[in-house]
């Protein structure tokens, strides 16, 4: 049985091959802002909107491809009480990274597997980032320095790279900052005989 990842996204493949699987890659298409638009305005909480947009990419890309496991991911960031999304440019970015400076905001990463057009497992991890207070000097030469790569993030940073140095502490999963949760990710894998166990 093949293993398709529902996502264009270059970090999550690595992970998932690093880790040893063998991948097809067959990104999803869904409109995210019209699939969370309800959501947000029901105000469900940001765990939940991100397990359905997760759902959503794996049951698309599941429906077309018929008795193949498809795995779907997203990454929701919530900070005092709102959701953000990816910056639109560099100045977007700056303005986000100062918000944040001295202050802690969440990332929820949701993982669900599909089969046949209908999930069949979802897991949603949350880690808690408390970024160092930043000077606006810092973040300056901090977005300098990383580029136009930050905007691919929704937090504005890769915490796998330069964007570590932001931060004073974290509590929660690495991989789930890198938008996988990983771990739970591959039991669920063995679980389902597509692993040595």
């Amino acid at each position: 049985m093949a293993l398709v990842l529902a996502s264009g996204s270059r970090i999550r493949a690595d992970l998932l091959k690093n880790a040893g699987l063998s991948i097809d890659v067959d990104p999803a298409d869904v409109d995210e802002r019209a699939v969370e638009a309800p959501l947000l305005k029901a105000e469900f909480p940001p765990e939940d909107i991100a397990s359905v947009l997760a759902e959503a990419k794996a049951n698309d890309v599941s429906s077309r491809r018929p008795g193949e496991l498809v795995i779907g991911a997203d990454q929701i960031l919530a900070f005092e009480g709102e959701r953000r999304t990816k910056p639109d440019d560099m100045e977007a970015a700056r303005r986000q990274l100062l918000a944040f400076s001295g202050k802690t905001h969440e990332l929820l990463s949701a993982v669900v597997i599909s089969k046949d057009g209908e999930a069949i497992w979802r897991h949603v991890s949350t880690a808690r980032l408390t970024m160092r207070d930043l000077s606006p000097a810092f973040i300056g030469h901090y977005l300098a320095d990383a580029g136009d790569v930050v905007l691919s993030s929704v937090g504005a940073y890769q915490l796998e790279s330069i964007g570590v140095q932001l931060f004073e502490k974290i509590e929660g999963d690495y991989f789930t900052v890198l938008g996988l949760p990983l771990l739970p990710l591959l039991a669920q894998l063995r679980s389902l005989g597509e692993l040595e166990t």
